[in-house]
């Protein structure tokens, strides 16, 4: 499993999102989360949340169909990433050095097992505010005031045929710690949490029960508060969202979490900062039985049914 000496990974640099409804897609992003459009190119634009230091964290791409296209990770230094790399590359998964995008330098490609598109980088660019101003310095850009406001991108769930091969190559390509998993009656697990540094979770990888592999089950956004949870569900209800889940307390982590689909169809979450921190370097796994996790979320609420067959793409 991962080199316990090993804090390589820094957090998620960004991901890519595909929609079919791209003006919609952007609206939800731009006018209901408060996020800002920092560059366009092609059949892209790229966004970032209020209190985030890098020049960008969602790329949002046209596409005939919603999901996800590439993660990167951002590393704690330039030897980590060559750390890293080197590990990518033993797995036989790498597919090589390419040009990093907006405000990203060299970045290295490759592919989880199930197929999912990620890359690594170090050098980066940080945002500068022009007309967004923070009245505190200690804060890249002021504070949006309207709608979510969002304030980082938090972690990113994927669905996957083979849970535990994608979870042993985070661990060893990335040097993610586990957190939490779910462990199935026959073997394997139903879903396993990865974490890079004090936060307990970066990275989830969850049982595709259409057993398509390489989509997405969800990304999550951080606001603040938990009452900041509870204005967006009156924001999204008012603005024609599909809310799924939520809001409630999750038992695994304990993340307070709402659950919408934004127009394209991807799943988003939106979890509370200040859930669970993990400050202890050893801190062992916590393991969850299928006959534990009959009982629900952390207050009783059962996990609904959308949430273990929905993911994008959408597939029969």
């Amino acid at each position: 499993m991962a080199d316990q000496n090993a804090f390589d990974i820094a957090h998620i640099g960004s991901v890519e999102l595909l929609t079919a409804t791209f003006d919609k897609s952007l609206w939800f992003f731009r006018e209901l989360l408060a996020m800002r459009v920092v560059a366009e190119e092609g059949d892209s634009v790229f966004l970032r949340c209020w209190d985030e230091y890098q020049l960008y964290t969602i790329k949002l791409t046209a596409s005939d169909n919603a999901g996800v296209g590439r993660t990167t990770f951002r590393t704690t230094s330039q030897e980590a990433l060559e750390r890293r790399v080197a590990a990518v590359e033993r797995t036989g998964l790498g597919e090589g050095w390419v040009d990093g995008e907006v405000g990203t330098g060299p970045s290295y490609m490759f592919r989880d097992p199930d197929g999912h598109s990620m890359a690594l980088y170090y050098e980066t660019e940080r945002y500068v505010a022009t007309d967004d101003k923070p009245a505190l310095k200690n804060q890249p850009s002021a504070f949006p005031g309207r709608g979510v406001n969002a304030r980082r991108l938090d972690h990113i769930n994927y669905l996957a045929k083979d849970v535990v091969a994608n979870g042993r190559f985070i661990a060893e390509a990335l040097a993610g710690r586990e957190s939490e998993r779910i462990k199935l009656d026959d073997g394997g697990y139903a879903a396993w949490w990865f974490h890079f540094q004090n936060k307990s979770y970066d990275v989830v990888y969850s049982d595709d029960w259409t057993r398509h592999g390489n989509r997405l089950h969800h990304i999550a956004f951080a606001p603040d508060t938990r009452e900041d949870i509870l204005k967006a569900a009156d924001i999204f209800l008012e603005n024609g969202i599909h809310i799924e889940s939520g809001p409630h307390k999750h038992a695994i982590n304990q993340t307070f979490f709402l659950y919408v689909w934004e127009p394209g169809g991807n799943r988003i979450e939106f979890a509370n900062a200040g859930a669970r921190l993990l400050l202890d370097p050893d801190s062992p796994v916590v393991e969850w039985t299928q006959e534990e996790r009959k009982k629900g979320q952390a207050w009783g609420m059962k996990t609904i049914e959308t949430f273990h067959t929905h993911g994008t793409p959408i597939v029969e």
